[in-house]
């Protein structure tokens, strides 16, 4: 197949480009860059002037967690805005490798008995997954806490001297096999107690096979600048590569926010340290999240036995934080689909109850734990100010699903719109050039991620291409196939496993 994209602005090349030129494909491949009006091509995009750039990858995601890699294949959400390769395996829970065949670390996400399991080792998901026609690129991290709860289990404790060498060697095999680093989940109850030995041993094995180090920090609020420190102590320690998941200015916590940015931003050059955010002011939150932290246990069924305890439950209500009911809104509950939507003014107003923490204890054990939160609690002002930042990178941090997914849900503007949102901030705010603003979703995470070929408009590079204008995606192609037509999946899914043995 050849396809020639005529009369675009070409944007994210390695050089300075005129404007209005063609580019022609190949295969796979970019095969030439100029004006050609009388080459032929199996296809012709017109762009009528509009930018074209490499495909936007986007740092995190969730699909994999969502299990929508399987469900919903085509990944719509994404490519529409205009991504063509995603970063799975984030805070802690991947995939693979799966020691016995259990996806019980990504159970709080989706219902793992939506995927029949044949795999065990790295090489085995990447090759499973490898059978199936996707729409986008994927790549992935392998999981902390999916390795770590298959060793011991679940309750949380050190790790022995020979179950830590054990872990080493599940995660050097898993590196060689085509993941592409490492994660943590520090910040939930599960891992919240992990030594941070265990994570700079884990850190060294990661960074001597040039992986990627992301972590979801240990802490935030008032602790925030010590898992900055001890993020950056890790980096400094072991010269790993390293990106903060999720990065994102709460409300109430701006001040920590400020120091923490102004720390990282003035990291020495050769720190390969960034962190990424979204571009909104809403976050998707598990339910059990706002439990206070003593009684955030090592799962969810612990959890809810706890609020069945008229002694604890009472305790535990006196310590629920304060929450605007309005910006508290339910996305998903397995089982209860009519709070689905509803707000926590709602859910008072439905059970005729007195107070917000009264509602907020009811929608937790009425959905024992379960439910999915979109709240509304992000800085705007101090958002954009790190979007600017030169170690910020930008993600979704969503899945893409289909509406008639089996449990209803909410679809989040971060899921079809994060890098349309970000250019649109680019534009109106002058938050950076555009030439800047692309390079910050193409070229800089390709090559923190370690991505081969990709990130580039140049000769011989894989044709993941995005043609845009006035920050409204119209064409994508994916390693040389057309994907998206004028704002439309045509049903093509010609999406790749990326591995880093590769």
């Amino acid at each position: 197949m050849t396809l020639l994209v005529k009369n675009v602005q070409i944007i994210g090349s390695d050089q300075p480009l005129p404007e209005k030129l063609d580019l022609f494909v190949s295969g796979k491949k970019i095969a030439a860059i100029g004006h050609f009006p009388n080459k032929k091509a199996d296809q012709i995009i017109d762009g009528q002037e509009s930018f074209l750039s490499p495909g936007f990858i986007d740092v995190d995601t969730e699909s994999d967690h969502y299990l929508s890699l399987f469900t919903d294949p085509e990944q719509e959400d994404f490519l529409k805005q205009g991504i063509t390769t995603i970063l799975g395996g984030l805070c802690g829970a991947s995939l693979a490798p799966l020691i016995y065949g259990s996806l019980e670390s990504i159970e709080e996400w989706a219902d793992t008995n939506q995927v029949n399991v044949d795999w065990h080792s790295m090489a085995e998901f990447l090759a499973h997954l490898g059978k199936k026609p996707l729409g986008v690129n994927f790549t992935t991290l392998v999981g902390h806490s999916t390795i770590r709860q298959a060793i011991i289990g679940k309750v949380p404790r050190n790790l022995t001297k020979n179950e830590l060498a054990i872990f080493g060697g599940i995660l050097k095999k898993s590196l060689r096999e085509g993941g592409f680093g490492f994660s943590t989940g520090l910040g939930y109850a599960q891992s919240r107690e992990t030594p941070y030995s265990e994570i700079k041993y884990l850190a060294e094995i990661t960074a001597a096979g040039k992986g990627l180090y992301a972590t979801h920090l240990r802490k935030t609020g008032e602790d925030l600048l010590e898992s900055i420190s001890e993020t950056i102590k890790i980096t400094k320690e072991t010269g790993v590569k390293t990106i903060i998941s999720h990065f994102l200015p709460v409300e109430g916590e701006e001040k920590q926010y400020k120091e923490a940015l102004k720390i990282i931003e003035e990291l020495p050059p050769e720190f390969n340290f960034h962190f990424n955010l979204y571009p909104f002011k809403k976050r998707i939150l598990k339910l059990y999240t706002f439990l206070p932290v003593w009684a955030q246990k090592d799962d969810t069924k612990v959890m809810s036995l706890s609020l069945q305890d008229e002694w604890m439950r009472n305790k535990i209500m006196k310590d629920l934080p304060e929450i605007n009911p309005e910006d508290f809104v339910v996305a998903q509950a397995p089982g209860n689909d009519s709070l689905v939507g509803q707000s926590l003014k709602d859910v008072r107003n439905l059970y005729s109850l007195k107070s917000n923490k009264e509602a907020l204890l009811k929608l937790m054990t009425t959905t024992n734990l379960q439910a999915i939160i979109f709240y509304k609690n992000i800085d705007e002002q101090l958002m954009k100010q790190a979007l600017k930042s030169p170690r910020s990178l930008i993600a979704s941090d969503a899945a893409s699903f289909k509406e008639n997914s089996k449990n209803k849900i909410l679809k989040p503007d971060r899921a079809t719109s994060t890098f349309t949102k970000f250019l649109t901030f680019v534009e109106k705010d002058k938050l950076m050039s555009l030439e800047d603003a692309i390079r910050k979703i193409t070229y800089e995470p390709a090559n923190k991620i370690g991505l081969k070929n990709r990130g580039l408009i140049r000769p011989g590079f894989c044709a993941d291409l995005a043609v845009f204008k006035n920050q409204k995606v119209s064409h994508v192609v994916v390693n040389g196939q057309l994907i998206i037509s004028d704002g439309e999946f045509i049903g093509n899914k010609s999406g790749e496993i990326l591995k880093s043995s590769d």
